[in-house]
């Protein structure tokens, strides 16, 4: 007879091979997801840029770094953000594992670190390691873990013309507006600064920025030209956004699939589901099809890891 400890063994060993089962298939999900959001961006702007953030295994065929590097999502994808890849906190801990594969990516995606630095000591440090790697960087001081300030430099600060991603030496992560009280200063904020790439919220409060100001902040103070990103999230549901019905809850609709610890404004999705997609592209007001007609030069996709996160514990 099979023991009470062995049948729980192979019960929980065929759960987690359920588990990993369903993670896989979400990821592949998550990859046909992005190309086909590239290809509708593509198919009216062919110089949209696309940079996904966080879950890397993406990149690789089966979502599996062992395999070959997906070459139809990486053709889809301009870059690639990663948070906390040599520092989350206070000391320097590089994260070989991600480190490992980004390097597989670097020499065809710009690739684009945002780390936490509660040491703000650390930051010179934090730039040198991406530099090493020829990434570009974005350390973050410790008031800055929302992405809601303005840096008082710009690291490698230029005045090229910058017409693609991979000409960027530095970027600007801006996505809180907390910070600004009206439109206006912020735009403003944003105009006095020589960043290469900015990556802003589209939506000013409930106010989706309008092409003439999307356009202002193409320029950087000392003249050149540069890349204006807008946020967006293709992973998990948003309560403030536009798009959000007062009826909507966990599990309503069903694809509203689970709780985002820590964040509670915000619930993980089933992202292959049709009525998410199009909320995300495919018709006229879609959000993708808001950044087009906005005139923003690409999207910066954020909860890609939720293929992960919707079987596994945030």
């Amino acid at each position: 007879m099979i023991s009470k400890l062995t049948f729980f063994l192979i019960a929980i060993l065929f759960l987690f091979s359920c588990k990993e089962k369903k993670t896989r298939k979400a990821g592949v999900n998550m990859q046909d997801f992005i190309i086909a959001i590239s290809d509708y961006a593509r198919a009216q702007d062919p110089d949209f840029i696309l940079i996904p953030q966080n879950g890397e295994e993406i990149l690789f065929d089966d979502i599996d770094p062992e395999n070959s590097v997906n070459p139809r999502l990486v053709q889809a994808i301009d870059g690639y953000g990663v948070e906390e890849l040599f520092y989350n906190g206070s000391s320097y801990s590089p994260d070989d594992y991600r480190l490992n594969i980004l390097r597989q990516v670097s020499p065809e995606l710009k690739i684009m670190v945002a780390d936490y630095l509660s040491d703000d000591s650390n930051t010179s440090n934090a730039f040198q390691s991406a530099d090493d790697k020829q990434f570009i960087a974005f350390p973050r001081a410790s008031s800055n873990y929302d992405y809601k300030y303005i840096p008082s430099t710009v690291y490698h600060e230029n005045a090229n013309n910058i017409q693609t991603l991979t000409q960027a030496q530095n970027y600007l992560y801006l996505i809180s507006t907390d910070n600004y009280s009206d439109k206006a200063s912020f735009l403003s904020a944003i105009q006095q600064t020589n960043f290469d790439v900015v990556i802003i919220d589209a939506f000013f409060g409930d106010e989706l920025l309008t092409s003439t100001e999307v356009a202002s902040l193409k320029t950087k103070l000392n003249g050149g030209q540069r890349l204006v990103i807008s946020y967006m999230n293709i992973g998990s549901a948003e309560k403030y956004r536009y798009y959000w019905k007062k009826t909507w809850g966990l599990h309503h609709p069903l694809w509203l699939k689970k709780k985002y610890d820590g964040y509670k404004d915000e619930i993980w999705v089933k992202f292959w589901k049709k009525d998410w997609q199009e909320i995300i592209y495919g018709k006229s007001d879609s959000y993708t099809q808001k950044l087009l007609d906005a005139g923003f030069d690409g999207a910066y996709l954020d909860n890609v890891e939720g293929f992960y996160f919707l079987y596994h514990k945030d």
